[in-house]
């Protein structure tokens, strides 16, 4: 890779510095560059964005303005959700698509036991550095072709910002990949961007249609509750949608 990881102040890590701000900017204007999926081309060749994911964390160096989801904090509708459950002491949680590992954090401190994993080994490695004082399992893995042991392990399964990641052709066995982590009885909860059916989109991201949600359905999980959260002047319109799978996982 011809470019090589920014140099920055160690103590500006603030991410409501202009500094940190103007080197993130920096950060996606090189990233957008040489994403496949912003060219004629598209992602046909890397559909799950490998290279691209890979490419991120090596030009950010230890620089987490070079990761454009590196909020040093959980995402808020995340932390809002945790507010309204009961501590989650005796759960297993999985966090997917971890990032460096902010989200996770906020699931062990309601008092779950979790499992992280991206697919990304540098971000696994950076997220294991932060939080090495904490019980999380931390793992380099393909959403795709997970640990079998995995297959209906988990009482909550967590992703934000996965899905909108992928293109639309690998929707449906990323549904059925996150459905299947699902133990009976547990819970799913997806955060990402949202948009109207038929609305034009310039991805990635690719912001999900209340479509793409209802899909799970199809993977024999029980929709809980499904929140169109409207946009703010920080943050662009969400879902938060929650399901639970009530029959048995079947193999």
């Amino acid at each position: 890779m011809s470019e090589k990881p920014q140099h920055f102040d160690p103590q500006d890590l603030d991410p409501l510095l202009p500094a940190f701000a103007a080197r993130r900017a920096a950060a996606r204007q090189r990233l957008d560059a040489i994403d496949p999926a912003k060219t004629p081309q598209g992602v046909g060749r890397d559909p799950q964005r490998r290279e691209w994911f890979e490419a991120v964390y090596e030009l950010a160096g230890d620089d987490p303005a070079g990761v454009p989801w590196g909020s040093l904090a959980p995402h808020p509708l995340l932390a809002e959700w945790l507010k309204t459950q009961l501590r989650l002491d005796g759960l297993r949680a999985l966090d997917v698509g971890c990032g460096l590992g902010d989200n996770a954090a906020a699931l062990a401190a309601q008092g779950a036991s979790v499992t992280a994993f991206d697919l990304v080994p540098r971000a696994v490695d950076w997220a294991r550095r932060r939080f090495a004082e904490t019980s999380i399992e931390f793992h380099a893995a393909d959403l795709f072709a997970p640990p079998e042991k995995w297959r209906g392990a988990f009482d909550l399964v967590h992703e934000t910002y996965t899905l909108q990641a992928l293109p639309a052709s690998l929707l449906p066995p990323a549904r059925r990949a996150l459905a299947d982590f699902v133990k009976p009885g547990g819970r799913l909860l997806v955060i990402s961007r949202a948009r109207d059916a038929g609305e034009a989109i310039d991805g990635p991201p690719w912001p999900l249609s209340a479509e793409d949600l209802r899909g799970f359905a199809g993977c024999g999980l029980s929709l809980l509750a499904c929140e169109d959260v409207p946009a703010t002047p920080t943050r662009s319109r969400h879902w938060r949608a929650e399901w639970r799978r009530d029959s048995e996982v079947t193999r």
